[in-house]
């Protein structure tokens, strides 16, 4: 008797299954021409793609690099609006992201330009272009975001300067970058009269990063606090 119901409970999950595959086949079926435009389009945006990136965007991003060449030439002696503007003959790096916008060049050279607005004392500008600055490395984003907070700070605007220096001393934490914004930080903490929080900043330099440049004498910015902190 056991097997018997063994058995039928068997044939009903057959007859499930086959149902199941009966109903795929009558969808597919019925909808053969839309699944045939799905797949057909699907083909073409991905042919489609790999044409842009091959005859489009590799060329382009050759190009850009070839064209950037004397910008960073620039950047590199301090000429910082030559480096920006381009000399004439030469693009600059507005030039750059105008003319290649879509290339890997262009969104380095909203790094290059940011940092010549920054330090051409531009700081509105060097917001602007450093926050569409993309990139996930160690060094270069991180200073980004450091830098976006030194702008801010020289606006008057502290706690936008802080928040960034937050950001970057928390970004891929590493023993370069990481102590100067903390450090950064703890000064920012000082004169917003947070003496306990710049405390905190300093203590994590002596504490994890005892060989920074930044830990060389930060005993002298942990006493100087509490004594702030004592009288505030």
């Amino acid at each position: 008797m056991a097997k018997k119901k063994k058995k039928v409970i068997n044939e009903t999950g057959f007859e499930s299954v086959e149902n199941a595959l009966s109903k795929t086949e009558q969808y597919i079926e019925e909808n053969q021409k839309s699944l045939t435009i799905i797949v057909s389009m699907i083909a073409v945006i991905v042919a489609v793609y790999l044409g842009y990136k091959r005859f489009y965007l590799a060329p382009a991003e050759k190009e850009a690099q070839a064209e950037m060449y004397m910008a960073e030439k620039y950047f590199e002696t301090d000429s910082f609006r030559l480096a920006l503007e381009g000399d004439g003959s030469y693009l600059g790096f507005l030039d750059i992201i105008d003319e290649y916008g879509v290339t890997k060049s262009a969104n380095l050279a909203h790094y290059y330009a940011g940092i010549c607005y920054l330090r051409m004392d531009d700081y509105e500008n060097a917001v602007e272009e450093l926050k569409k600055f993309d990139a996930n490395d160690v060094m270069i984003a991180t200073i980004a975001l450091g830098a976006i907070g030194d702008a801010y700070v020289e606006l008057g605007e502290l706690k936008e300067g802080l928040s960034f220096y937050v950001k970057a001393a928390a970004r891929k934490k590493n023993d370069f970058t990481t102590p100067i914004y903390l450090k950064k930080a703890g000064l920012i903490y000082e004169e917003m009269g947070e003496f306990d929080k710049a405390i905190q900043m300093y203590e994590s330099i002596e504490k994890n990063y005892p060989e920074s440049q930044e830990a060389f004498d930060i005993d002298k910015y942990i006493t100087a606090a509490r004594i702030k902190s004592d009288h505030s």
